[in-house]
C-alpha cells in the first residue's frame, strides 16, 4: 500500500480505542507521538486530525483514562505526554473486545455463504 494507501475517517468509536492502545503499546506520548503511530502503523490510512485528537484526549483525561504531564520534546519544545491509567487499561480492554465482537458479526454477514 504504503503511499497509494487511500485515506480513511476513523471509524465511528473507534477513536478512543486506537489513542488507548497507542499509548499502551508505546507509552507516554504527545499527541503528535499519537497521531504519527496511528498513521505510520496504518500505512497512512487512518489520520487523525488536530482537531479530533486533541478534543478527544481532553474527554480521556476527563474520564480518568489518561493523564497528562508537560515535558519537553526532543526538540526542546513544550508539550503534553500522555499516559495510561490503571482504569485507562481496564477500558482499553473492554474496548478492544466490543470492537472485536463487532468485527466478528460484520465478518459473519459479509462472508460468502457456505455452498
Amino acid at each position: 500500500m504504503g503511499s497509494e494507501a487511500k485515506r480513511r475517517d476513523i471509524p465511528p468509536g473507534t477513536l478512543a480505542m486506537l489513542i488507548l492502545k497507542t499509548i499502551n503499546r508505546c507509552g507516554p506520548l504527545h499527541g503528535f507521538g499519537i497521531a504519527q503511530f496511528i498513521a505510520q502503523t496504518t500505512d497512512g490510512v487512518l489520520q487523525v486530525e488536530e482537531g479530533t485528537l486533541y478534543p478527544a484526549l481532553q474527554r480521556l483525561v476527563i474520564k480518568g483514562w489518561v493523564k497528562g504531564i508537560w515535558k519537553q520534546t526532543e526538540n526542546k519544545r513544550r508539550a503534553r505526554y500522555y499516559s495510561l491509567t490503571p482504569d485507562g487499561r481496564k477500558r482499553l480492554r473492554a474496548e478492544v473486545n466490543e470492537f472485536e465482537q463487532i468485527v466478528r458479526a460484520i465478518t459473519r454477514v459479509i462472508q460468502p455463504a457456505a455452498s
